[in-house]
């Protein structure tokens, strides 16, 4: 069995397309292979109508393509902006940096203090530096791995307001989850797999939740 089978899958400017599936039906080797983390054995990927490869995260990122997942990459004993910079190209200057990330966490209702600890900070707060992070590079697509797993229903609610900000700028959104309320309320499209491969796409907003999870 492949992990990905014949998969396609396409998301247009602005979109909030859900990636959907039951552990282990290959939504995780699919957006490791958009992100670069991991490489095909086959298929193609295009960006911007044309074709490309990702050898790795930063090519990903110098694309326009970021990604958030679900287990932070952070340092306990770093600051936010400490974190943040050591994400960033070499040639990012860490001078002013705080400033851009408050510029950033403030207009996009994800509060973050620049000098803060991260050990101080809840999970919320640290998911909200990996966010803020992948905003600093202006991405075209980001992608989310189960965001709200470690949220509040608070926080959730405001990453969604963010995510729908993101979205009426033109920024797409694939968005993996396995709480199909959210994806009905949050995403325009949805792609499902099963062991590997693509079973539908369907609009969320005409799907019930027991019809996604079938």
């Amino acid at each position: 069995m492949r992990a990905n089978d014949d998969v396609t899958l396409s998301l247009k400017p602005g979109e909030i397309h859900a990636l959907l599936g039951e552990n282990g039906a290959g939504k995780s080797t699919l957006v490791k292979i958009i992100y670069g983390s991991l490489q095909p054995t086959s298929g193609e990927l295009y960006w911007k109508g044309r074709r490309v490869t990702v050898p790795n995260p930063a090519a990903a990122r110098e694309l326009g393509i970021g990604m958030v997942f679900q287990h932070f990459s952070l340092f306990d004993s770093l600051t936010v902006t400490e974190n943040i910079a050591l994400a960033l190209p070499p040639d990012e200057k860490i001078e002013g940096m705080a400033g851009r990330i408050e510029k950033v966490s403030d207009d996009y209702g994800l509060p973050l203090r620049p000098d803060a600890l991260v050990v101080d900070l809840s999970v919320g707060e640290r998911q909200r530096i990996e966010i803020v992070r992948c905003l600093l590079q202006e991405p075209h697509l980001l992608v989310m791995d189960e965001p709200t797993a470690v949220l509040t229903p608070q926080e959730a609610d405001q990453l969604f307001v963010t995510l729908e900000r993101l979205a009426s700028e033109g920024c797409g959104v694939l968005y993996i989850s396995h709480r199909l309320e959210e994806v009905k309320r949050l995403c325009h499209d949805a792609t499902i797999l099963r062991h590997g491969k693509l079973v539908s796409r369907v609009d969320p907003q005409q799907e019930t939740a027991a019809s996604l999870a079938a």
